[in-house]
């Protein structure tokens, strides 16, 4: 995507899980040519928030070829299914764009850039003479609370935010079209630190959740509030030795946080678990312990909660 770029662009969205169908919903609701990508067809999406629910038209495409380059991609698979994207990325940024990276974790641009542009036609052992710009990774984190009722049907629940992205210059049109389909986006000056403080949602939250079958409400009662203190401690451990800038006030306002979302919000990995898809631990809980053996810091909190996690999840497959 290009500086400046304004009105009605082609968006492909690669992952319509609940983040990805919600996004899309956003998009479209903004005149924008939404396009779902993936095996299952789809030529509607409907988004309930609050009261209100709303249909969009999108466009289908089962295969990279059928949409070619485009100005923007969202990638909101999870983690372990973004090397089953590799595929679609080569395509949809052969001629530049950007890639807007709804994932969970703390090294989206790692994982993605190498499966972007020309760097991804030489992933997939293409020759890439002639090929276009590499593209830009745009990381985002998503703070939309969304939840996948049906396929192409969500349920969001939304706050003073829906996205954190850099607050750079190569992110700048990424985050004005988004900005533009009315999506509360802040920009962060320090998004390292940004993206370790969503981190730590994501290692309390999520896994406590998956394990107990229950929604954000358990994170109020007392020893499991106490449970998610020890495991944010640790992650705020390992992210400051990882070069992050946390201190014990990040965790405790976290946990704050999530003990105040609406009433029945949801997270992913409870989602996952209840419909019986792999959960995404590894590269959530699982980055928290390698990380901590590296640092010679004490993670004995995740550790638990990745071995719990590990035996409850189904195996991993390669495509969502």
């Amino acid at each position: 995507m290009s500086p400046g770029v304004t009105g009605r662009v082609t968006v492909a969205v690669v992952g319509m899980g609940a983040v990805g169908t919600a996004l899309a919903g956003a998009l479209a609701a903004a005149g924008h040519d939404v396009v779902a990508c993936g095996r299952r067809p789809l030529s509607n999406i409907e988004v309930t928030e609050g009261d209100s629910t709303a249909t969009y038209p999108v466009r289908w495409a089962a295969a990279p070829g059928e949409v070619g380059p485009v100005a923007l991609t969202v990638l909101a698979t999870k983690i372990h299914d973004t090397g089953g994207a590799a595929e679609w990325l080569a395509v949809l940024t052969s001629a530049g764009g950007s890639v807007l990276v709804a994932q969970n974790g703390v090294d989206q641009v790692e994982r993605v850039g190498p499966l972007v542009g020309a760097a991804g036609e030489h992933h997939r052992g293409t020759d890439s003479a002639g090929a276009g710009s590499a593209g830009t990774v745009v990381p985002a984190l998503v703070y939309v609370n969304a939840e996948r009722v049906a396929p192409g049907v969500v349920r969001t629940r939304r706050s003073d935010r829906d996205l954190v992205v850099p607050g750079t210059d190569e992110a700048a049109p990424v985050a004005d079209l988004l900005a533009g389909a009315g999506l509360a986006v802040e920009r962060s000056a320090d998004f390292a630190t940004a993206a370790w403080r969503k981190m730590l949602t994501n290692v309390s939250a999520n896994p406590i959740t998956a394990l107990t079958g229950r929604r954000v409400e358990v994170l109020a009662e007392q020893p499991v509030a106490e449970l998610a203190m020890r495991v944010l401690r640790e992650a705020v451990a390992v992210a400051n030795a990882e070069g992050a800038q946390l201190t014990d006030a990040d965790a405790h306002e976290v946990l704050t946080w999530l003990q105040t979302l609406a009433p029945g919000s949801t997270t992913s990995m409870l989602q996952d678990r209840d419909a019986g898809r792999p959960l995404e631990h590894d590269g959530l809980t699982g980055t928290i312990v390698r990380l901590g053996d590296r640092h010679g810091i004490d993670v004995g909190a995740n550790r638990t909660l990745l071995s719990l996690l590990s035996a409850v999840s189904p195996g991993a497959s390669a495509t969502r």
